[in-house]
């Protein structure tokens, strides 16, 4: 294509394709430490964080960290799978995923632009050579089960692609924390859910403990086997979390939750009606779950020694936008199916995936507490580095990457370089397996044509991380945007009168996932995202959890 030119406006660089930079960003450049620097810093010298954790030094490193990735994502939002360039319908319309770049023009030479070879290599043969399981690879961080239920838990309230509609489109139209898989994706889901008595819930009393309803019982529709037990089709804000016995336990901690927080709410606001109980409650699940999310949750997914702090007030005096859309490359960046072992190991029972998967009773059985405790010391995956995804579920691998082709998804390096990072040059420097790197070359031609899920899995993992650095440098930005960017972290929010006053603000400013479990269980079990160091015996553990329970 011949006679155009790229709009350089603002973007620090001019010519003909906006690659020349100008001086000031060539000193910005040449200034600004690469990523793995920074990432060494922040995981290296415990004496020094100690020291910093302990200062207000702590605060303005957090600021840094907030604004930095979150400027990365553009708001308001750009682009959708509709149109490759700006327009109104691309901001308006939220039925769409949000796309960070634009697809790939229909009459390109090749699927992947200009670079690589006419055809893309088979999904399946793909993900069979380069993605399937040999041999389970533990996650080096000490990544979880926990950790793992909770992710895929907490993602599927923004992440629910509408097949009905296309692979473009969503059902969630909250775009962020919404609390939408606790409380339902609309209105009518939510109320009869609602037990529209002291703002709570419904729920059901077995042998004296709370769990979600039945399906009949809430009146609402849930994925489950037409063959399966009526007394064990639980009724969840999400469909589909009565597929694993670990995201029902999650749904299961929430909905106990609530509706302590709604006993509580009510003690302190005796005239309240229902309705105000009720969304007074969700804002406080919401502050606790963003909370969780960034003190707990991306916390050990960063492996940083710096301690990462919730506080909106660090954000009051900058330029931020309170809105957010889900990114299509977020939902495809955010498959981390290989932390899934090859089973379940529940109070000393292994369990495979076909006794597992849409087994509510295992929940019921066990309990809250027994589940919390076995999935709290059982190893997760690694998803880096290829070659860790179980086969029962390998086919989720296969869809995305057909997903992708279908929407025209950009080459992974142009993320690389969206996202500040210097595009790889070989298969070779991508993955550093030369056997591997050798059959990638074979398949695309061009490491400027390898897809952007593929190059995500397939790159070299950091020393001792659970993924490799496009991950981070890509993931963080999506996350930390979507979770600043809520509506509760506005200044216009983020006040006690918000919460009910300073007694459920208080709620909101001492969440964690100890509490979380402890406070809703009748003891209170080894909780954390990551398995106990070796030095660390379980009755060193059990007394940790028994010490935080009584002083809860």
């Amino acid at each position: 294509m011949s006679g155009y030119e790229c709009d350089c406006t603002r973007t620090g660089y001019y010519g003909q394709n906006c690659t020349i930079p100008n001086f000031w960003t060539r000193v910005r450049e040449f200034l600004r430490p690469k990523p793995d620097v920074i990432h060494y810093i922040l995981t290296h010298f415990h004496w020094l964080w100690n020291i910093i954790n302990r200062t207000r030094v702590r605060d303005w490193l957090m600021h840094i960290v907030l604004t930095a990735r979150s400027n990365l994502i553009p708001s308001p939002p750009t682009y959708n799978s509709k149109y490759g360039y700006l327009n109104w319908e691309a901001y308006y319309n939220n039925t769409y995923y949000t796309r960070i770049l634009p697809p790939v023009p229909e009459d390109c030479p090749t699927p992947m632009g200009v670079k690589g070879k006419a055809t893309l290599p088979d999904a399946k043969m793909f993900v069979q050579k380069f993605l399937l399981r040999q041999k389970f690879k533990p996650d080096p961080q000490g990544t979880n089960l926990m950790f793992a239920f909770f992710a895929q838990h907490f993602t599927h309230q923004f992440f629910k692609t509408h097949n009905r509609m296309g692979l473009a489109f969503t059902k969630a139209l909250g775009h962020g924390v919404d609390a939408g898989h606790i409380y339902g994706d609309n209105l009518a889901r939510q109320l009869n859910l609602r037990l529209l008595k002291d703002g709570k819930l419904k729920y059901q009393l077995v042998k004296g403990e709370m769990y979600p309803p039945t399906e009949a019982d809430a009146q609402v529709n849930m994925s489950y086997p037409p063959t399966m037990s009526s007394e064990y089709r639980l009724a969840i804000g999400q469909e589909v979390f009565g597929l694993l016995p670990g995201l029902s336990m999650y749904a299961t901690l929430w909905l106990r939750e609530h509706n302590r927080i709604c006993d509580i709410l009510l003690k302190e606001h005796p005239t309240w009606d229902d309705e105000q109980l009720f969304q007074t409650a969700r804002l406080i699940v919401i502050g606790e779950t963003i909370r969780i999310v960034i003190e707990d949750y991306v916390q050990h997914l960063s492996g940083y020694l710096l301690r990462l702090k919730f506080d909106p007030e660090l954000l009051f005096n900058s330029q931020f936008q309170y809105q957010n859309r889900i990114a299509l490359e977020f939902n495809h960046l955010y498959h981390w199916h290989a932390l899934m072992p090859d089973s379940f190991n529940i109070d000393g029972v292994d369990i495979p995936y076909s006794q597992f998967i849409f087994n509510t009773s295992l929940l019921i059985h066990y309990g809250v507490e027994k589940l919390v405790e076995s999935f709290s010391y059982q190893q997760a995956g690694q998803i880096g580095g290829g070659k860790n995804i179980h086969p029962v579920i390998i086919g989720v691998a296969e869809d995305v990457i057909r997903e992708a082709r279908e929407l025209r998804v950009q080459p992974f390096n142009e993320y690389r370089k969206r996202f500040n990072l210097k595009p790889y040059t070989s298969f070779l420097e991508l993955t550093e397996n030369k056997e591997v790197a050798h059959e990638l070359e074979e398949l695309y031609g061009d490491i400027d044509a390898l897809e952007f899920y593929p190059g995500l899995l397939l790159e070299k993992t950091r020393p001792g991380a659970i993924f490799g650095e496009s991950m981070v440098e890509m993931g963080a930005p999506f996350s930390l945007k979507g979770l600043m960017g809520n509506p509760i972290c506005s200044p216009e929010y983020w006040k006690p009168s918000t919460f009910g006053g300073l007694t459920g603000f208080n709620l909101v400013n001492s969440a964690s996932l100890e509490r979380l479990v402890c406070l809703n269980t009748k003891w209170c079990p080894y909780v954390a995202f990551r398995v106990p160091s070796q030095s660390q015996s379980h009755t060193e553990t059990q007394e940790e959890s028994s010490s935080l329970k009584t002083e809860l």
